[in-house]
């Protein structure tokens, strides 16, 4: 019903760039809201980023300043542009869509920074 696919992650240095998609499909799911956890082994989930359906965004104070999520409403495609990439940025990345309660998850793309 709800398919998010992942793409972008990768390798970089420290101080590089990296611009993270997800391609949505929901069929008739009304989605609230789209965004990014992140993933780092051995510890929790956490929020990135996030855009609601009116464009309003949030980002973790880890971000800020650095990432930028935005979306194409006619390609249901949402971006996370990642710049001035840190090594502590290494995690697996993961897009969710949320429809109420419920979060629809993507696979996850890695991305690691190295310094």
């Amino acid at each position: 019903q709800v398919q998010l696919v992942e793409s972008g992650g990768g390798l970089v240095q420290a101080g590089g760039s990296l611009r993270l998609s997800c391609a949505a499909s929901w069929g008739t799911v009304t989605i609230t809201a789209m965004g990014w956890y992140r993933q780092a082994p051995g510890k929790q989930r956490e929020l990135v980023a996030s855009i609601s359906s009116g464009d309003a965004t949030n980002y973790a104070d880890s971000v800020k300043g650095r990432f930028t999520i935005s979306r194409d409403n006619g390609a249901n495609t949402v971006y996370l542009q990642m710049n001035s990439l840190k090594p502590e940025d290494t995690a697996d990345y993961y897009c969710y869509a949320q429809s109420g309660w419920i979060n629809y998850w993507g696979q996850g793309t890695q991305v690691t920074v190295s310094s």
